[in-house]
């Protein structure tokens, strides 16, 4: 193990991943936030926006040259190939600044490093992670959670849901399983474990 730890935050969309990110940092752990990176890599003048609207057309882009996120979700989470046409593009984007972020950190000190990253195994940044921690919900509960949270419809928070890994390759390829269905402080506890188990490997 090396001197500094770097834990996978992932899951599936509406399982509450951003609750339990909020507990890590109180436990000092340092957050690199993907969902940030994401929106950072397809910025107004982005080479990666540049790629992305080669493939899907200007009509992604808005009057003032921003990435039309509606519009583009509504293309690549309605068709598989489109949307991994959309992953091959910004994937290596992400994953390099994932990569400059842990560094970054790294040499700042840092020994406690939480990466939340909902696609972290699909952009193959589950490489960096010495441990990974997955949340799960059930499905009618994430479905009313993203309707709620992105302004969604039913139709298109299940197309969402459906392009995402299920619960069993969770399951199989994490550490530690939260199963976020319960109240607030059974996460919270749980999620306290577990942020000490990983804590406790700085000194094995």
């Amino acid at each position: 193990m090396r001197d500094y730890i770097v834990t996978g935050l992932t899951g599936q969309t509406g399982a509450g991943k951003s609750t339990i990110s909020a507990i890590f940092r109180e436990k000092g752990f340092c957050i690199i936030d993907a969902d940030i990176i994401a929106r950072q890599v397809v910025g107004r003048g982005k080479p990666c926006l540049s790629e992305i609207v080669r493939t899907f057309g200007e009509e992604i882009i808005d009057d003032n040259g921003n990435l039309y996120r509606k519009k583009l979700a509504e293309i690549v989470f309605s068709d598989r190939q489109s949307l991994k046409k959309l992953d091959n593009i910004t994937y290596p984007y992400i994953v390099k600044e994932i990569s400059d972020n842990i560094d970054r950190l790294v040499l700042q000190g840092n020994k406690l490093i939480l990466l939340d990253a909902p696609t972290l195994f699909k952009s193959k940044a589950d490489k960096f992670c010495d441990v990974i921690v997955s949340v799960l919900a059930q499905a009618e509960v994430r479905k009313k959670r993203i309707i709620i949270r992105d302004g969604l419809t039913p139709e298109q928070a299940q197309n969402r849901m459906n392009s995402q890994h299920n619960d069993e390759f969770f399951i199989e390829n994490s550490d530690y399983i939260i199963n976020n269905n319960g109240s607030p402080d059974e996460l919270g506890k749980e999620v306290n474990e577990i942020a000490g188990k990983i804590q406790g490997l700085l000194s094995e």
